[in-house]
């Protein structure tokens, strides 16, 4: 069956009120594939500036939320705030959470079943170190961060998953495109076994890790390639080239 492509865009902790209301102009604006599904995702302060100046059919997701309701939980946001907010989608288990605020596989996966629960979409990131690549521990460490999921987890009909290499986000390094299928082959065949056959044909996998302009379309082009989770690229005009990777 064909997968609809999806392009998030990850603005990390980037944007001023003005910047990003260029973005959302410019967004608004462009002609881009109208067979793309396209999520951006704010800093937190500006996820309601998006939801109301971007025009329908562009989707807003937090950068995280936490897997317990409304409460005495200081700095977090809930599910409920999100859905309250119109924002359908979240971001979690990226690697710069896992390794600078040492999140684990089961934390991710609480958070996810949260916000799945709530009704909200996740992108759901995996992906491994340089150290562990160079051990060839990709696989072993892409599946314990699913496999996690899988836990808490049955259906998966709104998550993506997003594999992003650590070694290559913001580095400009960039897996090859060889790289980047043979792993989201492995994670689909992975999900074939351990979660449904249904699961593994209808779930998109997008690949994450200094996507730009430049390398989008040879990387669309792989059969298990369903999409792109941007980066710095998503703050630039050339964001609008990468929603066009497919076209």
């Amino acid at each position: 069956m064909a997968r609809q492509f999806f392009v998030g865009g990850n603005f990390k902790m980037n944007g001023t009120i003005e910047s990003i209301k260029e973005i959302i102009h410019r967004l608004n604006d462009s002609k881009y594939d109208p067979n793309t599904e396209v999520v951006i995702a704010p800093p937190a302060l500006y996820l309601l500036l998006c939801r109301e100046h971007l025009k329908k059919g562009i989707e807003v997701a937090a950068q995280n939320v936490f897997d317990k309701p409304n409460g005495a939980f200081t700095g977090e946001i809930s599910v409920s705030q999100l859905k309250d907010s119109n924002i359908t989608w979240t971001l979690l288990g990226h690697s710069e959470r896992r390794v600078i605020l040492q999140e684990t596989d089961a934390f991710v996966a609480a958070k996810t079943k949260a916000a799945l629960d709530g009704g909200i979409g996740v992108i759901l990131c995996c992906g491994e170190t340089l150290e562990q690549r160079e051990a060839n521990k990709t696989l072993d460490v892409v599946t314990a961060q699913l496999s996690a999921v899988a836990k808490e987890v049955k259906d998966w009909s709104k998550i993506v998953v997003a594999y992003e290499p650590v070694w290559a986000i913001g580095t400009g390094k960039v897996a090859t495109t060889e790289q980047a299928q043979e792993v989201h082959a492995a994670i689909r065949n992975w999900m074939s076994k351990e979660v449904s056959s249904d699961a593994a044909e209808k779930t998109r996998i997008i690949y994450g890790g200094s996507v730009s302009e430049k390398n989008c379309r040879d990387l669309a082009k792989e059969k298990d390639i369903d999409g792109f989770l941007v980066g710095g690229a998503s703050l630039k005009p050339a964001f609008v080239d990468i929603l066009n990777a497919k076209a």
